[in-house]
Order: structure tokens, then C-alpha cells, then sequence
């Protein structure tokens, strides 16, 4: 029985292809499967399917909101249908204004991609997205999720900034100003106050301790937080 493939598959060998290019890549970001940034070049914006559908082409013109230059990311296989289709995917991605990326995935190998139409630029409708999506870029650490994988909870910089402050409450209490010099971070009150995730508990004005529930994030997150901490190690 041959093995079902998943948009997760495709988004190693999509990371590997624009990494080769010199661009930054990462994944998941409000919605986008994948995010590719290179110097001063406009923000590339990819979206992972198995198989070409109209839900593609629909999430590819959202994605015009945000970034002109948009790419579809397709696998190519016996099952995917795009044989007897390219042509006419090729000419409805011209007017679109899309490149398309054809993904093949050898059973022993890890995958490589095929270019088979650049993407005309467009300029984003919305900069406040787009600016957005940037921010989000460049202050998340690393790239801790997979594209293709909305469905499961993301690693977000949000997330990644409340767990730097969860590691310096792992022993004992402290104020906020101590905490914001622990961290650098300078929205350090903010998290505290909304407490998004229920990880803290005020214990007088200003002084912030591990809940139940952050002390048990501290040992669930425990190799994230080593690696916010450690970066180079």
C-alpha cells in the first residue's frame, strides 16, 4: 500500500530549494504554509497542497494581500493530477500572476523541487499585513513549526517571548523590572498582565510567580526554553 503523503512532506524540500537561494525560510506565519526572505527582496509567500484544487488557487489570491510575490507549491506523482492539467494550471497562474513549484518526493530521498513558472509581481493591497507578517518573521525564534501543519498549535513569537519568561520564574518570584532586564524584552508587563496562556500568578503589585499550570510548561517546553536560552549551543 503506498504511503499517504501530507502537505508536511512537501515543505522540507520547499525550505531546502529557497534556502539554496540565499533566503531566510520559515513557516506557519498567520496563515501563510511558508515564508521566504531574502535581503531586501520582496516577501515570497508559498502555499503547500497535494493535489491542485481551487481551495489553492483561493488561499494564493489571500496571500496577494500581504506579499506580490506568491508561489504554489504542488506535488508531483501519479495521484496528484496535474499531468493531464498543467497546461491549463500554468495559464490560470500566468493571469493570476503565481509561480508554481512542482514537488517530487522519491521514496529514497528526501524530495526536490522544480520550478516550472516564475511569479509576476504584484504589489500587496494591504502594508499593514504585510508589515505584520514581517514583524512575526524576525522576532520568531528559529523555525519550530512545519508548513502545512496549521491545524496543530503553532510556536509563535508570542509564545516563544512568554516561555523566556517562564524559564526566569522556574526559581521563585520576581518584579517585572527584573524581569524585563533578565529577558530584554521591553513588552515583558504586557504578557504578564494578559497572562495568555494562564502561565503566571500575580503575587503582589508588580511580582509575578509560575501557576500550576506555567510550572508544568516549564517541564513541557523544557527543550524549546533551552534553546531560547542557548541559541548557539
Amino acid at each position: 500500500m503506498m504511503q499517504k503523503i501530507h502537505e508536511t512532506d512537501l515543505y522540507k524540500p520547499v525550505k531546502m530549494f529557497f534556502e539554496a537561494q540565499g533566503y531566510e525560510v520559515k513557516s506557519e506565519i498567520y496563515g501563510c504554509d511558508v515564508v521566504a526572505i531574502k535581503n531586501n527582496n520582496p516577501i515570497a509567500i508559498i502555499e503547500l497542497k497535494t493535489r491542485f484544487s481551487l481551495e489553492l488557487v483561493l488561499q494564493g489570491v489571500e496571500r496577494l494581500s500581504v506579499s506580490g510575490i506568491i508561489y504554489l507549491a504542488i506535488l508531483e506523482g501519479p495521484r496528484s493530477g496535474l499531468k493531464k492539467r498543467l497546461n491549463k494550471i500554468i495559464k490560470l497562474c500566468r493571469i493570476l500572476g503565481f509561480g508554481i513549484l512542482l514537488v517530487t518526493l522519491p521514496k529514497n530521498s528526501g524530495g526536490y523541487v522544480t520550478q516550472i513558472l516564475e511569479p509576476l509581481p504584484n504589489r500587496p493591497r494591504n502594508q499593514k499585513k504585510s508589515n505584520r507578517l514581517l514583524k512575526e518573521f524576525k522576532n520568531r525564534h528559529g523555525d519550530p513549526n512545519t508548513g502545512g501543519s496549521a491545524a496543530t498549535p503553532l510556536m509563535t513569537a508570542y509564545k516563544q517571548n512568554a516561555l523566556r519568561i517562564v524559564s526566569e520564574l522556574k526559581n521563585g518570584y520576581k518584579t517585572i523590572p527584573e524581569l524585563r532586564d533578565k529577558t530584554g524584552l521591553h513588552n515583558t508587563a504586557s504578557i504578564l498582565q494578559r497572562n495568555f496562556y494562564g502561565w503566571f500568578s500575580r503575587v503582589d503589585r508588580g511580582v509575578y510567580e509560575l501557576s500550576s499550570t506555567g510550572i508544568q510548561s516549564s517541564q513541557e517546553y523544557a527543550s524549546v526554553i533551552h534553546d531560547l536560552i542557548n541559541p548557539y549551543k
